[in-house]
């Protein structure tokens, strides 16, 4: 059994309670008090550029508990790095109120305290003090809390808050955000201290700070490719108040007249360049074994009795149009989306469960088919590839299966397509469009290469069942990514439906009065249910964070805290953004980065492992995407022992590029 502990300690660290000997029956402020030895520090809630701010998981209380309150920071210049904290003493609180004849509180601490070198700290402490009519503090003990209280900032209204803010502003250059503060009742007095909140759009450098009149305009440095929010807030604090700024609105532009078409992020490349890069990408999509069940479903009409047809190639542009318009429908959305201040990357489809059941309903469906159970005739075919609409659907399905991959040039162009303005993304879209459509098209238009092809024959009906073995293998490919998503209720659902579906061909088959009538019922109510559940499901997952992930042993969940804490124990970091759906990752993770060979590799090294899991939607995880200039997965990043900037490593990976890794040190 674990003994109560009052207090907690580490290396140049000691916690104890800040809390009356006896607590009143209302809301009490208390917190944890670290004594610090001299010349080290802990961190704020933006810790900055290394740090990490203190965590505090409350296992349990006999009352209410309210959010960490945090005084206002420092800033600590170290080398070329800023971080924001407390040099010395500091008090975190939060509000405590009784609901017990006794106040019980458990609580798991974890820490890191710098001075040039940082050491991570972890305790456990409880509380357990008694319930009166009223509080009882030691006076000493009550002026430490007051004079901490005083430095928490208060929420800033018209009322207390002795400047007005005038503007916040995205500057044209793109790597600047500007807080424009005219003077109120604060006319004359020195400009105050401002610090971000936001420590993923703005970095913790002192911002460079101008006068003019009664006008101070802040100039902070943003996070290079950190996506712009719509709103972000400050702690501005004049060294004996201090007031929070919260969900200020971030205007287009920084000058006082702004232009009517701001100036939009720059990619770093040339749009040209960008474009190409996605049509190579987009090419090599179709030998990605996302493409493959639906390219292989089309080739198969095109050598049958009726792609001999002299319309081959308009059925190959009915396959680009189906591919186009799907890719600019997407990009389309992306835009809207990104203009409405959201952050998604390439994929998103997938990181819905609706949307990843319906693609499993279609594929089970297509097996059966091709297996012989069930003929869909002019349906299904018309669907897949046989008529001169399913040309234009198979297009369409082309587009979302290739949404699992990223191949070479795929990654860099879609990270642009966050930055560009909307036609330069459209147009990166398009490309990808083009690439993954042209070589089908090409062959449509070359009758000589089709040729090549074994005439149509018995063979046929062969390679039609053989070709549902692919459909089998991406059916439970995409199960396994609902139970991803979904955890064990996803196979659930995801099997049930498929059973459903199958006993309602059986159903369908045995011509007993109404037989049909009760297949088509079952259907639809499967349907309903399954994809009902499926989204209330995820949506209740991402309400409560505890969307199922699985772990995996050494490799560790994206966590921005613990790796700023290994950075700066100068501890070697490799990040795995990755996703269940995205096949590319899948195969770089069994041939290469789960290998005992690279595992060992890692080991003797002592790399701190992290698998950013993007199955489900993450924002801290898609803000990580933004800040390296990607918005699809995978990206593999490594930080070198000591090193703060990052490396990013090609998409496709090999043992000898993780073993360069090492031999460079």
């Amino acid at each position: 059994m674990a003994v109560a502990q009052d207090t907690a300690s580490g290396d140049h660290v000691k916690v104890r309670w800040l809390a009356p000997d006896t607590f009143g029956p209302g809301e009490e402020t208390i917190g944890f008090y670290f004594e610090v030895d001299p010349g080290w520090h802990v961190y704020w809630r933006n810790a900055g550029d290394s740090g990490a701010a203190p965590r505090f998981d409350f296992a349990g209380a006999s009352g209410e508990l309210g959010d960490i309150q945090w005084p206002s920071p420092v800033r600590l210049p170290i080398e070329h790095l800023t971080n924001l904290g407390y040099e010395g003493d500091v008090a975190y609180l939060f509000s405590a109120t009784p609901k017990a004849s006794r106040m019980e509180i458990v609580v798991n601490l974890e820490w890191l305290v710098c001075k040039v070198d940082c050491i991570p700290g972890y305790g456990n402490m409880t509380l357990s003090r008694p319930v009166a009519d009223a509080a009882q503090w030691q006076p000493v003990e009550k002026a430490l809390r007051d004079r901490f209280a005083a430095q928490v900032p208060v929420p800033a209204t018209r009322d207390n808050f002795p400047w007005i803010v005038s503007n916040v502003a995205a500057a044209t250059d793109g790597d600047s955000l500007q807080l424009v503060l005219e003077a109120g009742a604060a006319e004359g007095a020195a400009a105050p201290a401002v610090f971000p909140l936001d420590g993923g759009l703005l970095t913790a450098k002192a911002p460079q700070v101008e006068e003019s009149g009664d006008t101070l305009r802040y100039t902070f440095q943003r996070v290079p490719g950190a996506v712009l929010t719509p709103t972000t807030g400050f702690v501005v604090s004049d060294g004996e108040g201090a007031w929070q700024l919260d969900d200020i609105e971030i205007q287009a532009a920084a000058t006082s007249a702004p232009t009517a078409n701001p100036t939009p992020a720059d990619s770093g490349q040339p749009l040209w360049l960008l474009v190409l890069a996605a049509i190579a990408g987009g090419a090599i999509l179709n030998l990605m074994p996302c493409v493959f069940p639906v390219l292989s479903i089309k080739l198969f009409g095109l050598v049958g009795p009726e792609g001999e047809a002299a319309g081959r190639l308009k059925e190959g542009l009915r396959y680009a149009a189906g591919v186009l318009v799907t890719f600019a429908a997407l990009g389309a959305l992306l835009l809207v989306l990104r203009a409405g201040g959201a952050a998604i990357g390439w994929g998103f489809q997938l990181q819905s469960a609706p949307v990843v059941l319906g693609l499993i309903l279609l594929f089970w469906v297509m097996a059966l088919s091709f297996s012989g159970l069930y003929e869909f005739g002019h349906h299904l075919m018309n669907l897949a590839g046989n008529s001169r609409g399913g040309s234009f659907v198979t297009g369409v399905l082309a587009v979302f299966v290739a949404a699992p991959c990223t191949g070479p040039f795929m990654g860099a162009a879609l990270g642009a397509a966050t930055l560009l303005p909307a036609y330069g993304a459209m147009a990166i879209f398009l490309g990808l469009g083009i690439g993954l459509a042209l070589p089908f098209v090409l062959l449509c238009a070359f009758p000589a290469l089709l040729n090549r092809l074994p005439a149509p024959g018995p063979w046929m009906e062969t390679l039609r069942q053989f070709l549902a073995f692919p459909l089998y293998a991406t059916v439970i490919w995409l199960l396994w990514v609902l139970g991803r998503l979904l955890g064990d209720s996803g196979w659930l659902i995801g099997t049930l439906l498929m059973l459903v579906v199958v006993f309602a061909f059986w159903l369908g088959r045995h011509q007993f009065r109404g037989s049909r009538w009760i297949a088509w019922g079952l259907v639809a109510a499967a349907l309903l249910m399954s994809f009902g559940a499926a989204n209330s499901l995820q949506q209740s997952g991402r309400e409560s964070g505890s969307v199922p992930v699985a772990s995996e042993q050494s490799w560790q969940p994206y966590n921005r805290n613990a790796i700023n804490q290994a950075l700066a124990r100068k501890q070697p970091v490799f990040i795995d953004y990755t996703a269940a759906w995205c096949i590319t990752c899948q195969v770089n993770k069994k041939l290469v980065l789960d290998t005992e060979e690279v595992e060992a590799l890692f080991r003797a090294n002592d790399v701190y492992l992290v698998r950013a899991d993007w199955t489900d939607q993450n924002p801290d995880i898609t803000r990580a995407l933004g800040e390296l200039g990607r918005n699809s997965v995978p990206v593999y990043v490594w930080y070198a022992a000591g090193e703060s900037e990052p490396i990013l490593l090609p998409q496709i990976l090999q043992v000898d590029m993780i073993e360069a890794l090492f031999d460079d040190e």
